[in-house]
């Protein structure tokens, strides 16, 4: 009987620790806590919209040999500039109204306010224009840059620091009504009239006409052609007529290596001279680019150019000016670019200003001048 009961107590025993030892059931898991919303950014805003907003700002350090001679945007002999801070909105549909505005604010800006006679200081609206498109027309009517040259007055479609000679010798923006017609794919026909050169209030009565060609048969080739012809003010006397021819020829030859020709040819007429008589004034100029990609970061850009200012009228002077210009630019990331640049001018004429004695007013000029450059040039 004792066996019996303490084999029963044993098992009981046994049966108790095995229920009390195992765990008990977990609980539930707590839901999930929600997902905070997530608040759409500036450029979602922008694109659901179809308004394009791109801006970038360029800063540059330049050194001299003599004082800068027939540069468009280069003032400093030897000093640290903010050159341009730009922003552009553009509403361009395909079918529709739309439109541009672009401003610019920095020392460029100055420049350009100059040019057009204005005095708004280092502030300027560069473009500003409504935009009609349907079907293959496109018609814009305001303020719009020009359509000559290879190079643009922002840095960011340029592939060197300073401007060519070539677009010293051109006009920068014009103010009226352009019209595209989309021929083909590959053919782009321009037709357009307005005030003239970097005139925004007319200052005559007469209107310029501008034309222009775009023609990109390949990947490989592109071609362009456009002018301008009008009555000009000259020598704050008469109006004489001023035109311009420009041919912008690009060849891809590889994905890394780009060649470009840039050739214009212009006329003044008009000009007084002597016993109440009128002349003509001529020039061209040619500039030849090299565009090299050596790897996603690095690049050399190359440009040889020449200008003929054969009567005086571009530079004040005869004379013949050429120049080699070299570039390097880096690309850290896609929004940022640094560029060292080595340029040599020369002319058949001393008419680089060298020196300025200030105190006696003497200036001593040469027939060459040279410089460097390094930009940082941030874009969005």
């Amino acid at each position: 009987m004792k066996f019996i009961t303490s084999t029963a107590l044993i098992v009981l025993s046994a049966l108790s620790t095995a229920v009390f030892a195992t765990d008990p059931p977990a609980a539930p898991a707590a839901p999930a806590a929600p997902t905070a919303p997530t608040a759409p950014s500036l450029s979602d805003v922008l694109g659901s919209s179809g308004l394009v907003a791109t801006g970038y700002a360029s800063s540059t350090y330049t050194h001299f040999s003599g004082i800068p001679t027939f540069r468009q945007f280069d003032v400093d002999r030897n000093g640290f500039s903010l050159n341009q801070v730009g922003l552009q909105l553009a509403y361009q549909p395909k079918e529709g109204f739309g439109g541009v505005l672009q401003l610019v604010a920095g020392n460029d800006a100055t420049i350009i306010n100059a040019a057009e006679g204005s005095t708004n200081g280092n502030f300027d609206v560069l473009q500003a224009y409504a935009q009609y498109a349907k079907g293959q027309w496109t018609i814009i009517g305001g303020k719009f840059l020009t359509l000559v040259g290879a190079e643009v007055i922002a840095p960011t479609g340029n592939t060197n620091v300073s401007r060519a000679f070539t677009f010293f010798a051109e006009p920068l923006t014009h103010t009226g009504v352009r019209a595209t017609f989309a021929a083909t794919d590959k053919v782009n026909l321009i037709l357009g009239v307005d005030n003239g050169w970097n005139i925004v209030h007319d200052n005559n009565t007469s209107k310029t006409v501008e034309f222009g060609a775009n023609v990109t048969p390949n990947k490989m080739w592109a071609l362009a052609v456009q002018g301008y012809i009008g009555k000009e003010p000259v020598s704050g006397a008469l109006d004489g007529t001023r035109s311009i021819v420009d041919f912008v020829g690009t060849f891809n030859a590889t994905d890394a290596l780009t060649f470009i020709l840039n050739y214009d040819v212009g006329r003044q007429s008009g000009v007084p001279t002597t016993g109440n008589r009128t002349q003509s004034l001529n020039w061209n100029t040619g500039a030849l680019y090299m565009n090299y990609t050596i790897d996603p970061t690095w690049r050399v850009s190359l440009r040889a150019e020449q200008l003929n200012d054969k009567d005086g009228f571009v530079t004040g002077g005869k004379q013949k000016l050429s120049e080699g210009t070299v570039t390097f630019g880096w690309m850290p990331s896609k929004n940022f670019e640094l560029r060292l640049e080595g340029r040599y001018d020369k002319s058949d004429k001393k008419n680089f200003v060298k020196d300025i004695n200030f105190t006696t007013a003497a200036t001593t000029f040469d027939d060459r001048q040279s410089s460097v450059a390094i930009e940082g040039l941030f874009k969005f």
